[in-house]
């Protein structure tokens, strides 16, 4: 099953009422943020899509060399799998065994989620440090690609880390929402 089940087919992104009041603009800036990385995201797939069919045919048909193309599209899909990441975790429909979280009393299930949250955001704020490690070295020594088109690895690098910052500040704000609705008094609702 994925984490997120509960919320249905109709799920869609949006400021948990736990979020606290300090976070919310930041909640707000991105989900404004996160639709517009989507918007990126479906442009860049339609990208490289007519970039490999382009490939396909000036290959097989016109017997023209294809050395530009199978990058840009890679490009193109580093762009839209890392950019969108954020998108998908404010629905929360990454996918995560719920093998035991109908076993679980609610409190514990609630206790585990936010721990879950909790290594998530760790993990990929790490990642995110990492990417940017990764864009300066690729931006100050003018690294490139090794084909005959050379293009910088500071753009995938670059789409990469930006990717990843959003999805942390998207964990971020959700584990401090988690957080907020584990000692709210009350609480009715699995979470």
């Amino acid at each position: 099953m994925s984490h997120g089940f509960e919320m249905g087919p109709a799920a869609v992104a949006g400021i948990d009422p736990d979020t606290p009041a300090l976070l919310r603009p930041i909640a707000r800036g991105l989900n404004f943020i996160n639709h517009a990385m989507v918007v990126l995201g479906m442009l860049a797939l339609l990208v490289a899509s007519c970039v490999l069919t382009y490939s396909v045919v000036s290959r097989y048909v016109m017997k023209a060399s294809t050395d530009w193309q199978d990058e840009a599209a890679v490009f193109c899909l580093v762009g839209a799998t890392f950019l969108c990441g954020a998108f998908v975790q404010a629905l929360r429909g990454h996918v995560g065994i719920e093998a035991i979280a109908g076993l679980l009393p609610r409190a514990v299930n609630r206790l585990r989620l936010m721990l879950v949250d909790l290594m998530s955001t760790a993990f990929c704020t790490f990642f995110a440090w990492k990417s940017w490690t990764l864009f300066h070295e690729a931006w100050v020594d003018g690294q490139t690609t090794s084909s005959s088109w050379a293009p910088p690895l500071s753009i995938p690098y670059g789409l990469m880390s930006l990717g990843m910052t959003l999805l942390s500040l998207q964990l971020l704000v959700q584990l401090t929402a988690r957080v907020n609705g584990l000692f709210k008094p009350n609480q009715g609702a699995a979470a």
